[in-house]
């Protein structure tokens, strides 16, 4: 029957009415299966009773193992007529969590489940026994699925996806788990996001967008989290959008009319539910003296994010197609459905076992579920049954599915990371508002300034005044004395001249001429008398008045010098503030590298607990971020370094304090992680700064630092030129050759392996002793050093091989001239996939000249090409391979030698 679209609001009165609520128990028990008892007398059980009941009791009470619920449908009306005359197949004991199969009147298994809900439960009661602890779950950090499981028609989608908007109490688990989720976070701090998917014919398909019908998925090869980059996520902030969004993706869900069900389900449905919830951090005060002044430091600690993942799955139902009729497109589709749930049997009975192999990509279902069955999941499973006997093969099988699935067991894992990004914000903040305060400063030292240079300039300007003021006075006063004397001598002087004039005329005898001439002398010297006086006065004005400029100069000399003082004095001052702003938040950058640091070493190892500096417990899985610290991040830590100044940062690389030198180099290698800074570090000098600590430096932490900085800058060509001029192999053979820890040796290894792969390097790198580093650092044993050191030789043999068929080099390798052919095909078959790939890819290289084939051969390398061209993973290099032996006439002589087929 050809397909159709279901519509969201769609009438199911006929489902509604079989899928009624039952009674639930909360109380978990194992799995038992055992023969009854017939009435004519006691029956022994069977030795496979006894062996379900003993692995219910191996897996009760383990906290991750999947919890399975079965729920019971009421007879439909076409079963009460065509079953009119039999009894149900299935008998419920809700109270002991236990259900009878009946086989026929007298026979039955019994199975033993962790709750069984009869056809009565209703779906307040299904909701809180299957999917309330998981939702609880999800809002403490973990990540849950919920997943209903059975045949067609026997009410999973009724469980699941019902909205409620005519009768309320019809409310299925999506819609209620949205509901608990909601109350349970602040939308100011927290976020919900959703996605509604379905798997169709094996394609995985966005119900909020149509035209999105064919998402890949993508799986981070670190810790296998399974994700899908292309769905639409939409932000809920209220249950009426979500409900919307449900009838959206009901409405553009695949359904079919069959003879079991008349709207049955040819999809896979799939809602994903992210919710990110911020975990409240502390600030811890610490008092300190800086100078005269108590200050209080805040340490700010970056708050948790707890990230958690709820997965609603509603399963396409297995059905038989000589019962469901299925054909043509419907046909195929049945097909598909039961492939992918056949995939997902056999990864529980995978787990269940125990096996070392589970078939996840067999199905992308499978692949979707993978977190769900035996990863970090909460998981609750609900099958659905239907009474009838006509579809007892079927509800055994479901039955048989749900008893599997409760011996696997999943270890939780707390979802909880650092919110760098909160705490980039908020040093920004504190940042601009120190900013702020200190331009607010500045202009009120600006504007004082100018007051007191305005009032000094008035100061001076109204002293000049009073002094010339007074200067004039005292002139005047002097120059009227000076007029008043010389007019008094003047008149004096014509009163002698008539007295003389007026003694000529009259005869006068001796003694009257002799006393003229006393009287006239007398005159003579009290003028010579007055003017010597005058003389004195105006001496001593021009002296008061050199004084009165002495003490003008002397007073323009003390208020400059008082101006420059003041300024002076203000601005160390300002200078000492700012050097102290500069000097804490060099601090708090420098501790949070620390802490992070820390925290990132302890994931590494795999441990969880206390945190170095007071941070709460944290459990993480490391991603890439601190990568999704990744895509567009204006407001990352490198920044906030980078505004404290980089060249402050590498002036640390030279302080006496290892401790101080051990937080600077970590945050110049973290600066250098980040392809955008690597070019200001160089320009810095700080590729100088870290080779010159690399050589003068014994402490190992800064070894393997500097060493994991200088890898990340030898990814850019121009760096590795400026590593192999100052003498940067040397330096790091050097290191390699004296470090014993791993990651050290990891970290040198990585370095050289990226300088191996520039052509024009090749002779210098090999004539200062790399390709003799790199062989010597095997000793370590470590697969991440052996991984580093087989990436470096594939690097080399790849230039190599370039170098060669360019006709830039003759000669054989430079490879086996050092002696590396004999590891290289030692590990060339080695378990840890990275080193295999990467000598794989070298050997290929080698072989591709013919002028290395002769050492090969003898070194055994001939085996291993040919072992290559057939069983490597990798189809490039296995075709490599293939072509290198068919095209080498040494090579085709040896295997006809060695009778070889090939």
């Amino acid at each position: 029957m050809a397909n159709n679209y279901r519509n969201g609001t769609s009438n199911r009165s006929s489902l509604a009415k079989t899928d009624r609520p039952l009674s639930v128990n909360s109380n978990s028990k194992p799995a038992v299966k055992s023969k009854s008892f017939p009435a004519s007398g006691p029956r022994k059980s069977s030795p496979a009773s006894l062996g379900s009941a003993a692995v219910a009791k191996d897996y009760a009470g383990v906290p991750g193992r999947v919890r399975v619920a079965v729920r019971l449908r009421t007879r439909n009306a076409e079963e009460m007529v065509a079953d009119a005359d039999f009894g149900d197949c299935v008998e419920l004991l809700p109270e002991l969590k236990r259900l009878k199969l009946r086989k026929n009147n007298w026979d039955a298994e019994t199975y033993e489940f962790d709750e069984v809900l009869t056809e009565f439960a209703s779906q307040k009661r299904v909701y809180q026994a299957v999917a309330k602890p998981v939702v609880e779950s999800v809002l403490d950090g973990y990540n849950g699925t919920v997943m209903a499981y059975g045949q067609t028609g026997t009410g999973k989608t009724y469980t699941l996806g019902p909205l409620g908007e005519e009768d309320p109490a019809t409310r299925g688990i999506m819609v209620r788990a949205m509901e608990d989720i909601l109350a349970g976070v602040s939308l100011d701090t927290d976020s919900v996001t959703v996605s509604y998917l379905q798997l169709y014919m094996e394609t995985i398909q966005d119900l909020l967008d149509p035209t999105n019908d064919n998402i890949s998925i993508a799986e981070d090869p670190k810790t296998g989290d399974v994700s899908l980059p292309g769905a639409t996520l939409v932000e809920i902030r209220d249950q009426h959008s979500f409900v919307e969004l449900l009838k959206l993706g009901e409405a553009h869900r695949f359904a079919a009319n069959t003879k079991l069900n008349t709207e049955s389900s040819r999809s896979h449905a799939i809602l994903m539910v992210h919710v990110k919830r911020s975990v409240e951090g502390r600030d811890v005060a610490h008092s300190g003296e800086i100078g005269n002044n108590s200050h209080m430091v805040k340490t700010l600690k970056p708050p948790i994010v707890r990230k958690a993942k709820l997965v609603v799955v509603d399963l396409a139902g297995s059905e038989r197609i000589d019962k469901s009729g299925s054909e043509g497109h419907t046909l195929e589709e049945a097909k598909s459905i039961n492939l992918s749930l056949s995939a997902l049997g056999k990864c529980i009975n995978s787990l269940a076992e125990g096996s070392a192999y589970v078939p996840v990509r067999d199905s992308k279902l499978t692949r979707l579920l993978r977190d769900s069955f035996g990863g970090t999941a909460r998981t609750s499973l609900v099958i659905t049954i239907g009474p009838s006997p006509r579809h007892r093969g079927e509800t055994a099988s479901t039955i048989l599915f749900g008893q599997r699935a409760m011996k696997v067991e999943n270890m939780l894992k707390l979802k909880e990371e650092f919110d760098y990004k909160s705490l980039a914000r908020r040093l920004d903040i504190q940042l601009d508002k120190l900013i702020a305060e200190h331009e607010r400063q500045q202009k009120a030292f600006e504007n004082e300034i100018e007051r007191i240079t305005i009032e000094a300039q008035n100061q001076i300007s109204e002293t000049e005044r009073n002094y010339a003021d007074a200067l004039e006075k005292e002139r005047l006063k002097y120059q009227k004395d000076y007029m008043e004397s010389i007019k008094k001598l003047e008149e004096r002087w014509k009163i002698n001249q008539q007295k003389q004039g007026s003694d000529r005329i009259m005869v006068r005898s001796e003694d009257d001429c002799s006393d003229v001439a006393s009287n006239a002398k007398g005159s003579m010297a009290s003028i010579v008398g007055e003017l010597t006086e005058v003389k004195k006065l105006l001496l001593k004005e021009t002296q008061l008045r050199k004084a009165a400029e002495e003490e003008v100069n002397n007073l323009k000399i003390q208020v400059a010098q008082w101006k420059r003082s003041e300024m002076l004095e203000d601005e160390a001052h300002q200078k000492k503030k700012l050097e102290e702003e500069i000097a804490l938040l060099q601090s708090q950058l420098l501790q949070i590298s620390f802490e992070a640091d820390e925290t990132r070493r302890r994931l590494d190892r795999g441990e969880s607990g206390k945190i170095p500096g007071g941070l709460d417990s944290l459990t993480q899985v490391r991603q890439p971020q601190l990568k999704d610290a990744g895509n567009g991040e204006k407001a990352s830590i490198a920044k906030l370094f980078e505004q404290v100044g980089l060249q402050k940062i590498l002036s640390l690389l030279e302080a006496e304090d290892a401790d101080v030198q051990i937080h600077a180099v970590k945050v110049v290698a973290n600066l250098a992680a980040e392809e955008s800074n690597q070019e200001k570090i160089v320009e810095a000098g700080g590729l100088t700064s870290l080779l010159m600590l690399l050589g003068s430096s014994e402490d190992e932490t800064i070894h393997r630092v500097a060493a994991g900085a200088i890898a990340n800058l030898a990814m850019n060509e121009t760096n590795q030129e400026l590593i192999m001029t100052q003498g940067g192999i040397g330096l790091l053979s050097t290191t390699a050759a004296n470090a014993e820890d791993p990651q050290t040796l990891r970290m040198v290894a990585g370095a050289i392996a990226n300088l191996c792969g520039n052509d024009k390097l090749q002779l210098k790198l090999r004539g200062e002793g790399g390709i003799k580093a790199l062989l010597g650092m095997v000793r370590c044993g470590h697969p991440d050093v052996l991984a580093q050191v087989a990436r470096g030789i594939a690097n080399f043999a790849k230039c190599e091989s370039r170098a060669s068929t360019q006709g830039t080099k003759t000669g054989r390798s430079l490879l086996i001239d050092d002696g590396a052919l004999p590891w290289i095909v030692q590990n060339s078959n080695n378990e840890a996939s990275p080193i295999r790939r990467h000598i794989e890819l070298a050997l290929c290289h080698l072989a591709q000249h013919e002028v290395n084939a002769k050492d090969m051969i003898s070194g055994g390398a001939l085996w291993e090409l040919v072992r290559i061209s057939r069983d490597c993973s990798r189809e490039d290099i296995r075709t490599l391979a293939h072509r290198t032996l068919t095209s080498s006439p040494a090579f085709q002589a040896e295997m006809r030698r060695l009778r070889i087929d090939y």
